[in-house]
């Protein structure tokens, strides 16, 4: 049986990434995370002034995707395949990308244009209270970055102690 990692739920607890909790391939989870956007880059423009704070992870099937907002409706998405999963260091899980949708609200809705990527989303292992999603990768010869900040619990949560 194919496994994948979904990896989002992983940082919702230490003791879940001490375990290394696998969901089958065929596994879909979407977590709405609340938070500090610190970084925003799309297509080498930088859009950390006006980044969202909330960060939207997605886990079907064997791929991974994190979901970064600007407020002026710019979007990016980065994605790979959750089970290509490594660690960095002892606890530190990274996501390779082979994947960036940067995208644009308009009048037809949010269109996104997928380029085959290549870089990462690395997680910092919980600490009291925040969490890093730092992802950087580069396509058609641009550069492509984001850095989020949370406290770890999904949207619905973030009021709850």
């Amino acid at each position: 049986m194919t496994t994948c990692t979904p990896l989002l739920p992983l940082l919702l607890t230490a003791a879940s990434l001490s375990a290394g909790w696998a969901a089958p391939a065929g596994a879909q989870a979407a977590l709405n995370l609340t938070g500090t956007c610190e970084r925003l880059v799309i297509a080498g423009q930088d859009l950390t002034a006006t980044c969202r704070g909330t960060l939207l992870n997605n886990v079907a099937r064997n791929r991974t995707s994190f979901g970064f907002a600007s407020s002026e409706g710019q979007n990016l998405t980065f994605s790979g395949t959750g089970a290509q999963q490594d660690r960095t260091e002892e606890t530190d899980p990274l996501q390779p990308i082979n994947l960036v949708s940067p995208g644009k609200s308009g009048p037809e809705g949010v269109v996104q244009t997928p380029m085959p990527a290549v870089g990462s989303c690395r997680f910092s292992t919980p600490s009291p209270g925040k969490t890093a999603i730092t992802c950087e990768a580069q396509a058609g010869g641009k550069d492509y970055a984001a850095t989020f900040v949370t406290d770890a619990k999904p949207a619905g949560d973030a009021g709850k102690p």
